[in-house]
């Protein structure tokens, strides 16, 4: 059976439902609770554009510790959230609900760029 590619973009426009309903869930369940926070609130990283603290977090709560550190001793550190400042302040669900967020985000964002150029290729001819 071919798959076809209107049902993979099924699949990806899904996936890209779901990230949107996580990013907005996260963002109201966790971030702003850390963003009210006078501990946490300079450690969320730097936000180039409005709501890139979700995904700072996000990506802190998720990453291991190995490269965390090698993050932390960067030059660029000051652009990333410090996790350990953020394991202090979250608790079981706000970690699980983040490294859902960052599967569902990245896979389909890989996903879709995979999808987009398999189409240029002209896989789906």
């Amino acid at each position: 059976m071919i798959i076809d590619d209107i049902f993979l973009f099924g699949i990806a426009i899904f996936g890209a439902f779901f990230s949107m309903i996580f990013y907005v869930l996260f963002g109201q369940v966790t971030v702003r609770k850390l963003r009210k926070n006078k501990e946490t609130k300079d450690s969320l990283g730097g936000e180039f554009a409005s709501g890139l603290d979700v995904l700072n977090v996000a990506g802190a709560l998720t990453r291991p510790k190995w490269l965390d550190k090698r993050i932390m001793a960067s030059p660029t550190a000051h652009f990333a959230a410090d996790a350990k400042v953020l394991y202090k302040h979250t608790n079981l669900f706000d970690r699980i609900s983040a490294r859902i967020f960052c599967i569902v985000f990245y896979s389909t964002g890989t996903f879709s760029l995979a999808l987009a150029l398999a189409n240029f290729f002209g896989l789906f001819d």
